[in-house]
């Protein structure tokens, strides 16, 4: 296990205008299901295009993998199956070992930082390789050296008397989530690799997976649920919250309804009750109150998905770190079947609010579509194209 040492020269400092803010820049897919060998960028809007099969629900679980192992989940809990994301074809080797390889590249105010994973899905589930790396420096990596042994042979810098700190770690968490545990930050080097683990672990944690479900948001849902779930059913909970906590940010959600509804639409409101449950309202502006349960899937998707794009942390149920100032990190929306039911301005509307919030860089959003071509040459939105 070879580590390089650290170099001693102060950073260089940030160049004018250079975004600080911990977030998912590039994600790796060596050897995951159907991808091998695949590196693909992602924007502050970034939308993987292409016709069934081609893998772009795919790359979205392997992103949504990598933010729950970055959140301290176990790997049983993130690969219940592991055994479907092992490549197609890929043999075992002389032990019976097959597993599969992702990774990704965080930037921020540390720079550009990568980490890399390799699992092995059998004969038994366990973390066998991982690397963090930034400026061409190796941070951490760890090794499986005995097959026998719940753990990994793990070496760090420490910049210090010894140069490289080397342990076992236990071979089902990501080694990177432990290191604030075991570094003690007293040397350059330590500080520097903490900092980097630091910035990974904010960016994936930063993490929302989103698929409304629309026969779950007609119901009446009990108050004071608290955050909104990935599948958007307490969003009439929500709406009575966001309604009275910030004015601003309704209206622009008004707005943007009003935009994809059918019919007048002067305010979005949340009404109690009797039964101490609350349903979510469209106010049509003469007296009129229509239920959201009687609008249509593509409706109540477009209203669920323009919420999640006009709110932040302190509203979805997402394990935002809390000890990070919030200049310091951006929300990532991963929305599988971003353009499901939609109408074409339905989806041309959700597509421009995603833009102009990732424009002002709090709010990343990464989604899938199967037609590419109502989505190309938006401004500030990158499409990447999957073939099968």
């Amino acid at each position: 296990m070879s580590v390089t040492s650290l170099p001693t020269a102060p950073p260089a400092p940030f160049p004018e205008g250079y975004d600080v803010r911990a977030r998912i820049t590039e994600l790796r897919l060596s050897a995951f299901a159907g991808h091998r060998r695949a590196s693909f960028p992602l924007g502050a809007v970034t939308l993987f295009a292409g016709p069934s099969g081609s893998g772009k629900s795919t790359a979205l679980a392997a992103y949504e993998a990598l933010a729950r192992l970055g959140g301290g989940a176990a790997l049983t809990e993130v690969f219940p199956d592991p055994t479907a994301w092992v490549p197609d074809r890929a043999r075992p080797d002389a032990e019976g070992r097959r597993g599969f390889r992702i990774g990704c590249t965080a930037d921020g105010a540390e720079g550009p930082v990568q980490l890399d994973v390799a699992v092995q899905a059998e004969p038994r589930l366990r973390i066998v390789g991982e690397r963090l790396s930034a400026g061409g420096v190796v941070l951490l990596e760890t090794a499986l050296r005995d097959p026998g042994r719940r753990t990994v042979q793990a070496a760090w810098h420490t910049a210090g008397a010894a140069p490289v700190t080397r342990a076992p770690l236990p071979d089902d968490v990501l080694g990177t989530t432990l290191l604030p545990l075991r570094v003690a930050g007293k040397t350059d080097g330590q500080r520097r690799v903490l900092a980097a683990a630091e910035q990974m672990v904010v960016a994936l944690r930063s993490v929302f997976p989103c698929d409304p479900a629309p026969a779950r948001m007609r119901v009446p849902v009990p108050t004071g649920s608290g955050r909104l779930l990935p599948g958007c059913d307490n969003l009439a909970d929500v709406l009575s919250r966001t309604r009275t906590e910030c004015g601003r940010r309704h209206a622009q959600l008004v707005e943007v309804v009003r935009a994809g509804c059918a019919g007048p639409v002067t305010d979005l409101a949340a009404e109690l009750l009797r039964d101490g449950t609350v349903r979510a309202l469209l106010d049509r502006g003469d007296g009129h109150r229509t239920e959201l349960a009687r609008l249509g899937e593509g409706e109540l998707r477009y209203v669920a998905l323009a919420l999640v794009l006009l709110t932040g942390p302190g509203v979805l149920e997402v394990d935002a770190p809390g000890e990070v100032p919030d200049a310091l990190r951006t929300l990532t929306v991963l929305a599988d079947g971003f353009d499901r039911c939609l109408d074409p301005g339905q989806r041309s509307q959700l597509l421009a609010t995603a833009a102009r919030m990732g424009e002002r860089g709090h709010i990343r959003c990464v989604g899938a579509i199967s037609d590419p071509a109502w989505a190309a040459g938006t401004p500030g939105v990158t499409v990447v194209h999957l073939r099968p």
